[in-house]
């Protein structure tokens, strides 16, 4: 299965990306381009993949749920720092290749330090929230309080462990259908996730951090396709 229908018109997809049926409208979170680069200044080599695969899977995106806007939910860019030539290379490659096919609104995040100067020359809007559809959209690091709120950041994910303790991690989006918070799992390959646990504190969103989250419904990221894997509660009274 590629796609669940979490709410009317608001489907959870396997691609890693929300998509509603208002346009559509396609919502992306954490790419992180120039990750690799970012690990080089650390003195460690990789090969740098992950702009490509981002571009592949955005073809596929674009391609199969033809969009008439894209929202990039923050966190663009890796570093903090000012976008070196490279890194913003690769923004800007990514920004084209979207507005080739639909609009596209890039929502700040707290790694998008400078992505005004990484699109400049296009008419791209950078924005720290927008609303469509009965929601806001931010990137999460910060809670306008708003709701029902479409977010990044967190990053999350689950182990599905057996008895012996072997098992996998799996992406997932969080939908906290109660308190009105949907969470995306991060775009970028790179991102092995932030492992969702019942403490609080290791809670990073402070939107998700404030809800009933221990009774939020999870969706997987799989091989298979897109998998409801029931609420996070269930997770940890198996443990």
């Amino acid at each position: 299965m590629r796609s669940i229908e979490i709410l009317p018109g608001i489907h959870v997809t396997n691609d890693k990306c929300l998509v509603l049926d208002d346009g559509p409208t396609v919502v992306i979170g954490d790419l992180h381009l120039g990750y690799e680069r970012a690990l080089e200044d650390e003195g460690m080599y990789i090969p740098r993949i992950n702009t490509t695969n981002v571009i592949d899977r955005l073809n596929d995106i674009l391609c199969q749920y033809e969009p008439s806007k894209v929202i990039l939910l923050g966190d663009i860019k890796h570093t903090f720092r000012r976008s070196k030539w490279e890194e913003g290379k690769d923004v800007k490659a990514i920004i084209e290749l979207i507005r080739e096919a639909s609009d596209v609104v890039v929502v700040r995040g707290n790694h998008d330090n400078y992505i005004q100067n990484a699109i400049q020359g296009t008419d791209v809007i950078v924005t720290d929230h927008m609303d469509q559809s009965g929601f806001r959209m931010e990137h999460g690091h910060i809670d306008s309080g708003v709701r029902p709120v479409i977010i990044g950041h967190e990053h999350p994910s689950v182990r599905i462990l057996d008895s012996v303790g072997v098992g996998m991690k799996l992406p997932v989006f969080v939908h906290a259908r109660e308190d009105g918070v949907i969470v995306l799992p991060a775009f970028s390959a790179f991102s092995s996730g932030n492992d969702l646990m019942a403490d609080r504190n290791c809670i990073m969103a402070d939107a998700l951090k404030k809800s009933d989250y221990i009774n939020a419904d999870l969706y997987g990221i799989s091989d298979l396709g897109i998998i409801s894997l029931g609420k996070l509660k269930d997770f940890h009274e198996k443990a």
